[in-house]
């Protein structure tokens, strides 16, 4: 299988040890491109994507402030994320959206921050890459209110059919990662189920949510081939047919611009 990886987290510390080792087990089990997303620690960094891919052919990267972090933004941040867009590499703002589960940062600034970046993603024609949680309407709402030319990305969909169809009627894409394997995520399969197989992507999230064998472990992207494999099992499909469509979505949403 030939895999796209479109959501992982490889500048986090927990592969400052190995990282080379970890690129290369992906490689082996058939993961040849990866997005790295660029929201590391928050600003004033805001490249911490960009230097894994100016590092290695096999990453794309993208830019943007995580709701956890949005109180750090300042206007200095977006006139950055203006000027890293056009980075040959950054191919998506993101990860962005609302979290009002841990509300890191306060509701108001969220939905600010958010806003602003939706309003970058459309001036420059890119995807955007969705982190909600327990603020689904409200990050629907401000979708509705900045139409997004390119749609973009339900990151780590968890959601079920229901949320599914609203995303998908709003132009989105929905990608699974290890939640997918779980046994109790019934309705996450279901929204797999419910989906169009040119709107499914796959992801890791790495270093977080690995995939049923290794839930529990730290999580990387050689670890795909699971979520891939539950979802063409998902789907009744062959595991390769939903590879290629897979990789396919990526490529044209994420680099045909």
């Amino acid at each position: 299988m030939k895999l796209v990886d479109s959501h992982c987290h490889l500048d986090d510390e927990k592969f400052a040890a190995d990282l080379d080792a970890v690129i290369a087990r992906a490689l082996a089990a058939g993961v040849e491109r990866m997005m790295a997303i660029g929201t590391g620690d928050g600003p004033p960094d805001l490249e911490a994507a960009i230097r894994l891919a100016d590092a290695h052919d096999c990453f794309y990267a993208t830019v943007g402030v995580h709701p956890h972090d949005a109180a750090k933004a300042t206007p200095d941040t977006f006139t950055g994320l203006r000027a890293l867009l056009s980075h040959p590499k950054v191919r998506a703002i993101g990860e962005i959206g609302l979290d009002y589960h841990y509300d890191f940062s306060p509701r108001e600034v969220q939905r600010e921050v958010f806003a602003e970046q939706l309003r970058l993603a459309a001036d420059a024609g890119k995807p955007i890459v969705i982190h909600t949680r327990e603020a689904w309407e409200d990050t629907l709402s401000l979708i509705r209110e900045h139409p997004l030319p390119r749609g973009g990305i339900m990151h780590c969909f968890t959601g079920g059919p229901e949320q599914a169809l609203q995303a998908l009627d709003l132009g989105f894409h929905l990608s699974f990662g290890g939640v997918l394997t779980f046994p109790k995520a019934d309705n996450v399969r279901e929204a797999a189920r419910v989906t169009p197989v040119d709107r499914l992507l796959v992801e890791t999230d790495a270093p977080y949510l690995a995939p049923a064998p290794h839930r529990g472990k730290r999580n990387e992207p050689a670890f795909l081939v699971e979520t891939v494999r539950r979802l063409a099992a998902v789907r009744g499909v062959d595991e390769e047919e939903m590879a290629v469509a897979t990789t396919r979505n990526f490529e044209r949403l994420c680099l045909l611009n």
